[in-house]
């Protein structure tokens, strides 16, 4: 038996969560078991709990699209009990059984073996959001060219998991790093993270131009809507823009003009379906560049017992930083 937070449909369509008992013959038919020993709660685990967004595709199901532990049997020779794994993406917590729970199954293709100087604790404390952070620099820096001395770096959404994790790893390697938050009580916080100066998201979040003066190298955007076209309208000649997220919206309300007349490029990240050598990289990179003092600065924890009371807080944007989940409390 294992504990796990169980989400079931009910009659009227609802979303019913509940920490439950589970035999492990309930586990899905897959190749690699592991004993998950921290996952943690991003903005779609929080709308999965709660039942507030169309994100759980399959009924029952075990939420949490991140998870850490140690393999306890495979059927599969790509791993063996007793490796360190970090599963994020894939379609974990919302289409497959993810990671709020002691115990997870999953395909041999989507774990990912730790790097050798990151504890599990670790990995969760960056999880699917500190992974994407990471695809965001590596779009700007590795495809793109971008380098340290070329120009200021925009980060929006900055006091929440990827925004923060950014501004650590942009930081390290050297960038000026500029934080845009609605959060000004946390310009310490994010000061010590890596930003040399933050920006009231107000003056981004509105209607605005096509094109305005020019002022970003490189943007990392986990905003969306008006957020993400002021930040294109403001991004220099062969600038570019590294789009995640849609905490805003959706909506891209902007014209052709910052890619025709500019030469700006966007990059979409995707972190879901992401092939493991790139994964693999980007793991290094955050064991690399992202101070262990840092990353515990940015981290709180909770019990497994607590995560769906304390879901609606990430989803209304009271969490900084990252949440990780003890699955044994």
């Amino acid at each position: 038996m294992f504990r796990a937070i169980l989400l079931q449909r009910a009659e009227d369509k609802s979303t019913l969560a509940q920490l439950q008992e589970l035999d492990e013959s309930q586990l899905p038919d897959r190749d690699v078991t592991i004993a998950v020993e921290w996952s943690t709660l991003n903005f779609k685990d929080g709308l999965a709990l709660t039942g507030r967004g169309a994100v759980v595709r399959q009924w029952p199901l075990v939420p949490g699209i991140d998870l850490a532990g140690t393999v306890t049997a495979s059927r599969s020779p790509q791993w063996r009990a007793g490796q360190r794994v970090v599963v994020t993406g894939w379609g974990l917590g919302e289409s497959y059984w993810g990671g709020l729970a002691e115990q997870a199954r999953v395909d041999a293709g989507w774990a990912l073996e730790l790097p050798a100087s990151m504890s599990t604790r670790e990995a969760m404390s960056l999880g699917t959001a500190g992974f994407t952070a990471a695809l965001c620099v590596m779009a700007l820096r590795d495809k793109h060219g971008l380098k340290p001395g070329d120009g200021e770096v925009l980060v929006t959404g900055s006091a929440g998991g990827v925004g923060s994790i950014a501004i650590a790893l942009l930081g390290s390697l050297g960038y000026r790093v500029i934080a845009s938050t609605g959060r000004p009580q946390e310009r310490d916080y994010l000061v010590e993270l890596g930003a040399a100066d933050i920006l009231d998201r107000h003056s981004l979040s509105a209607a605005g131009k096509p094109l305005q003066t020019e002022r970003w190298a490189g943007v990392v955007d986990t905003v969306g809507s008006h957020t993400l076209a002021n930040a294109c309208a403001q991004t220099r000649f062969h600038g570019a823009v590294a789009a995640c997220g849609l905490a805003q919206g959706g909506d891209f309300p902007s014209t052709v003009m910052p890619f025709i007349l500019r030469g700006v490029t966007l990059y979409g990240i995707n972190s879901v379906l992401t092939p493991n050598d790139e994964r693999a990289r980007a793991w290094q990179l955050l064991a690399d560049h992202v101070s262990r003092e840092k990353l515990e600065r940015m981290t709180q924890e909770i019990a497994l017992s607590e995560a769906i009371a304390f879901a609606p807080n990430v989803i209304d944007g009271k969490v900084r930083g990252r949440t990780v989940v003890d699955v044994k409390r």
